[in-house]
């Protein structure tokens, strides 16, 4: 099977930027667990947008569950420029989650993607975030400094979005202890926006990995408190995820053939009853949706590619039936309209 791509120059570019940065992170990653793993590398998985008509993508998973509890690298490209009935010509992605399996390593998210409108006006979308079971200000600290090199002049903006964006008000606290996110962003010289988009995924993959790498070496004895803590952050990840995060929501509307690859940011485990105990917390008509996630978890908390498939299903069905339920979901200053430009 085949995937056609877009035709642009600058979709054209940022689809070679996102396979560049793609393979940047995936050796790395491979690389630490031939260190520090099981030395299993990660597993590439394809899939397409209407036979790959439409475009489709590649997401590495990892295999070393010594290092990672989960972890997948995504790309993808969806073009509609063969579909007269569109807006949108295309849009190009890189998203990754990894969640390692030592308590004191954190969690990371990124999101990287360029979107072209047929009008020719397009955006890029930037998101970094760490993500500590176990907080740790030094690792805070140098995930800031990157950020803030990599963005210059845009950092206190990114950060402010950030925080915005990925707060959770029924628990008053956030996702994460560092936020990046600009969105519908563009300066007028496309050429300093893809090399900063390059620039800031280049050098949190670096510091990134030279986290991990420090506390999984410093933290080899772990207790039965180190991986509660670890299990309830967790659980919060998905609390996120699943109810406030815009990104994931809007890619489980616009299609379903890719669900298992848009739910890859879910950790192997979370606590059920700590995820249920939130229910009382959700606003009117939102405490349906807490517990639709909820009936399609086993009762041990594990989630697998079944549970996933579930998942999205539930979450798709919710939002379909409940429109209204979306002006709930999580955003910066700016709400680009993802769903209905693909429409």
């Amino acid at each position: 099977m085949t995937r056609i791509k877009a035709q642009t120059a600058d979709a054209q570019a940022a689809e070679l930027l996102v396979n560049e940065l793609q393979h940047y992170f995936v050796n790395a990653l491979d690389k630490l667990s031939s260190e520090i793993g099981n030395t299993q590398k990660f597993k590439k998985v394809e899939w397409f947008r209407k036979g790959g008509k439409f475009g489709g993508g590649v997401r590495y998973v990892a295999t070393d569950d010594k290092l990672f509890n989960r972890a997948s690298v995504n790309i993808s490209q969806v073009q509609y420029e063969n579909d007269l009935s569109k807006a949108l010509a295309s849009a190009t992605a890189m998203s990754t989650i990894i969640h390692p399996t030592n308590p004191f390593a954190p969690s990371i998210h990124m999101h990287v993607s360029w979107t072209e409108m047929k009008d020719g006006q397009g955006y890029w979308r930037m998101m970094a975030d760490l993500n500590p079971s176990i907080f740790n200000e030094e690792d805070k600290k140098a995930f800031d400094e990157v950020l803030q090199k990599s963005s210059g002049k845009f950092y206190k903006e990114a950060s402010v979005q950030g925080d915005k964006y990925f707060n959770i008000p029924v628990l008053n606290r956030h996702r994460g202890v560092s936020h990046f996110y600009l969105e519908n962003f563009k300066t007028g010289d496309k050429s300093n926006d893809l090399n900063m988009a390059r620039k800031l995924v280049e050098n949190v993959i670096d510091i990134y990995v030279k986290i991990i790498k420090k506390q999984r070496l410093k933290h080899s004895t772990l207790t039965d408190e180190d991986r509660d803590k670890q299990l309830s952050y967790h659980t919060l990840y998905l609390f996120q995820v699943l109810t406030l995060d815009r990104g994931t929501t809007s890619g489980l509307l616009v299609h379903n053939e890719n669900d298992i690859g848009i739910l890859g940011s879910i950790p192997s485990h979370v606590n059920k009853n700590l995820l249920l105990s939130w229910k009382e917390k959700m606003p009117q008509g939102q405490e349906a949706l807490l517990q639709v996630i909820a009936d399609c978890l086993q009762d041990s908390g594990e989630v697998n590619e079944k549970e996933k498939v579930s998942l999205a299903q539930a979450v798709r069905s919710f939002y379909q039936k409940n429109p209204e339920s979306l002006k709930m979901q999580a955003s910066g200053n700016v709400a680009v309209p993802t769903v209905q430009n693909h429409k």
